[in-house]
């Protein structure tokens, strides 16, 4: 029942087949049959393998389902930081070609243009 009342709230592929899949075993289908349409979603087939598991089983499904939103959320987050690390190597060398220019002419003419003056006799001293 709660499997498919979150089927219900969830929109997408993800929460018509749990709502369906919900209701398959509620009129007395066979679990692993079931939950297939589920487990064929990229990213649902834990979530179809536990419920299907609790079905079977008769153990309630909430404990696992609360761990395995757990772990998927730090998942996400390990792979997000991956990536804000990639993307920082990867912003290194066109910030580093941006500033070059402003480097070389703010930093190295001066000091090129002040003892090319001095050595070509320019410096009047």
């Amino acid at each position: 029942v709660a499997a498919q009342a979150v089927g219900e709230a969830l929109a997408g592929p993800v929460g018509e087949a749990l709502a369906r899949g919900a209701a398959e075993v509620r009129l007395g289908g066979e679990p692993a049959e079931a939950w297939r349409r589920l487990a064929s979603i990229p990213g649902a087939g834990a979530l179809a393998r536990l419920l299907e598991r609790a079905d079977e089983s008769g153990v309630p499904a909430a404990g696992p389902v609360a761990r395995l939103a757990a772990d998927t959320r730090a998942d996400w987050g390990r792979k997000a930081t991956e990536r804000a690390r990639r993307a920082a190597v990867m912003v290194t060398a066109p910030v580093g070609l941006c500033f070059l220019p402003a480097f070389i002419a703010v930093g190295v003419l001066p000091v090129v243009i002040g003892l090319a003056d001095g050595l070509l006799g320019g410096g009047g001293g």
